[in-house]
């Protein structure tokens, strides 16, 4: 993510989308099971006054990505890997692609030295809004397909695949359904993405200045802990309305949202799924930071060439 001092890129534009997406792909595979967990943990609700005997059906990420492979099946466990990639080709090359054309237009042609932090966290923010308002349509089928779990005998199931789901939204609730939850959809996003960006640029620029660190493996590997780290402590709140909205269509607006899971549920709820929220994001960005530096440079040697 950091380019050379003055902060230009090397590499194409092109380049740098197909690796980023690539990168993100390969992440989303790696670490969708704790995806799926994270977001049945967000959508389950506490008991309602008079059933305070029933217990929660997932406990913990383990727990939950264990009940959902006895209950389902270890595939459902990969519940929308589809939509899961088409966001990441769109939503990952464009927040990674754009942001340091972005970070660059901020700091000005003529900037030298190191981009302040402000700079790098405005860029993301900026970068995480354009890429989540065009993928949000992905977001919203991945999802949907995840939210739903083991059905009772007979009963069908609401999408039979990534594809059905987004012409079966367009025609039963209308096109602008796809933006559904755009508001803490482009909130979420952009908090992330700042904190991923701007923190993993951050920590990598500090650590190359330590004596003994260079620009490897090792270096890549504290960064993505600590952009993994910053992003799920930041988002975590924004993530949790985020799956509601998108998962229950009860909700009228995101305020709605918020204040309905404040009100029944207690404000633990926007940390609902934090332990394996980190476990899927600390890992996502060590395996998508780890790849995109690979890749970055393959395309490096291959426009030189």
């Amino acid at each position: 993510m950091v380019a050379d001092s003055k902060g230009k890129s090397d590499i194409s534009f092109a380049g740098t989308f197909a690796s980023s997406a690539f990168a993100a792909c390969l992440a989303e595979i790696c670490t969708i099971p704790l995806d799926t967990a994270k977001v049945r943990l967000q959508l389950q609700k506490s008991a309602v006054a008079g059933d305070g005997l029933a217990l929660p059906k997932y406990r913990g990420m383990l727990g939950t990505v264990a009940t959902i492979a006895r209950e389902e099946g270890l595939s459902a466990l990969w519940k929308g890997i589809v939509p899961g990639l088409h966001r990441q080709c769109v939503f990952g090359g464009l927040r990674i692609g754009l942001y340091e054309p972005v970070k660059n237009y901020y700091v000005g042609s003529d900037f030298v030295g190191d981009v302040p932090l402000t700079k790098k966290i405005l860029a993301a923010l900026t970068t995480g809004a354009i890429g989540i308002t065009v993928a949000n349509p992905t977001d919203l089928v991945k999802v949907r397909l995840q939210a739903e779990g083991k059905l009772p005998p007979g009963v069908p199931r609401r999408y039979s695949g990534a594809l059905n789901a987004y012409s079966t939204i367009v025609r039963q609730e209308g096109v602008r359904a796809l933006w559904t939850g755009i508001g803490p959809n482009v909130a979420r996003n952009a908090i992330i993405n700042a904190a991923e960006l701007a923190s993993y640029d951050q920590v990598k620029q500090t650590i190359l200045k330590i004596p003994g660190f260079t620009d490897n493996i090792v270096t890549h590997l504290f960064a993505g802990l600590g952009a993994g780290f910053f992003a799920v402590c930041i988002g975590s709140p924004v993530d949790v309305v985020k799956s509601r909205m998108m998962g229950d269509s009860a909700y009228k607006s995101t305020l709605d949202c918020f204040i309905k899971t404040l009100k029944n549920d207690g404000p633990l709820a926007f940390y609902k799924g934090f332990i394996p929220n980190f476990g899927r994001l600390g890992s996502w960005n060590v395996i998508m930071f780890l790849t995109l530096e690979q890749a970055k440079k393959f395309v490096r040697n291959l426009e030189s060439s």
